[in-house]
């Protein structure tokens, strides 16, 4: 009640990316405040249960839902997320050297399409920030992944440099990391999600995760890619065969869309990426095709458009283990976790299902 009676229509009155950067620093001052994040947790915290947590990638996640890339893009808050009700959280997109994005404005709310179009260009502060930021978390309580990209200025031919320079400055401060070759404000970027330059990047990547592993007599990082939602049926066979055959750990599906389809506000005109609502049907489909692909043995977290419970467990009877919302939360707020997972348990009991794992990729079953 709290976010929609008196947080969101305050933070509806103001320019979007404005809002978007007074609750990131809200959230970092609640990680900096002795007791702050207690009272978030006692708010807003979703209470461990057995049937919904999920074992993966080596990490354990109280439930499968998560915060997606774009939030928090310098990870300036992750002491604040961890303690409202999220069982994972990604940072980024972040590029080896900091750079500012795309002109203002960048961001546009469509509330009567609970969507989202941004152009915001991966704008951040880099990976040295990052790691600066990040290596003085307070609290682990989360896997947290990084998300990384390619600076604007570099060419694709060397974009495999660029994923390599930020693995080697933040290897030590992510439980995962995310490839994201699906943005679509960065000129080209997609392009590296077809052809030979995606089985050097991949390549690239996994060469670079194995040294930073081998330097510390560890196991190796999980690393997954984050694909986009346009691609045409043969395009997603070809990428998901080259991301599968690579040996990385998993996709992430999927980005923000170009399709307009559906929309009614006049933002809908705005160039850029859109989140929200209208994705969810699209990307479910997307999750579906990857797992039939892969028979099931290349994990997928799926993301977008996820407002309700049915929302994600549409996703993970395609064949999701892990969801991640974005837009949702901007709209409803924190409590959104806490509904997601009551929601899950809920749809578990009424189809008979043990444990959440037991429902990834039911539908295909």
């Amino acid at each position: 009640m709290l976010y929609s009676k008196i947080f969101k229509p305050f933070m509806f009155r103001l320019d979007a990316e404005r809002a978007h950067h007074l609750t990131i620093d809200g959230l970092a001052a609640a990680g900096r405040i002795p007791g702050a994040t207690s009272i978030l947790s006692s708010m807003y915290g979703v209470k461990p249960s057995p049937e919904l947590a999920v074992d993966l990638f080596g990490l354990h996640f109280d439930h499968p839902i998560g915060l997606a890339a774009g939030l928090d893009k310098n990870g300036e808050a992750t002491d604040g997320f961890s303690h409202i009700g999220l069982a994972f959280m990604e940072v980024g997109t972040v590029t080896p050297k900091g750079q500012a994005g795309n002109d203002l404005p960048r961001l546009f709310r469509l509330p009567p399409d609970q969507a989202l179009i941004n152009r915001m260009g991966f704008n951040n502060k880099g990976a040295e920030a990052m790691a600066d930021k990040l290596s003085r978390r307070r609290s682990h309580k989360v896997p947290l992944a990084v998300n990384i990209g390619k600076n604007k200025v570099t060419p694709n031919e060397l974009a495999h440099e660029d994923y390599r320079s930020c693995i080697q400055t933040l290897y030590d401060q992510g439980d995962f990391f995310v490839v994201n070759i699906s943005s679509p404000n960065t000129p080209d970027l997609r392009a590296l999600q077809h052809g030979d330059e995606l089985k050097l990047l991949l390549s690239t990547v996994n060469e670079e995760m194995g040294k930073q592993a081998a330097k510390r007599k560890a196991a190796v990082k999980p690393i997954l890619v984050k694909i986009a939602p346009d691609m045409t049926d043969e395009q997603l066979e070809y990428t998901v065969d080259t991301i599968a055959t690579s040996g990385v750990s998993g996709i992430i599906a999927t980005n923000t869309t170009l399709s307009r389809e559906g929309l009614t506000h006049p933002n809908a005109k705005e160039a850029g990426g859109m989140s929200g609502k209208l994705l969810s049907a699209r990307s479910t489909q997307v999750i579906s095709s990857v797992y039939r692909q892969t028979g099931g043995k290349l994990p997928i977290i799926g993301s977008g458009g996820i407002f309700t419970a049915d929302d994600a467990y549409d996703k993970i009877r395609a064949g999701a283990s892990l969801v991640e919302v974005y837009t949702a939360l901007i709209y409803k707020g924190p409590d959104l976790f806490r509904e997601l997972t009551d929601g899950l348990k809920e749809r578990l009991k009424r189809d008979g299902f043990r444990s959440i794992q037991e429902a990834v990729g039911s539908n295909h079953h």
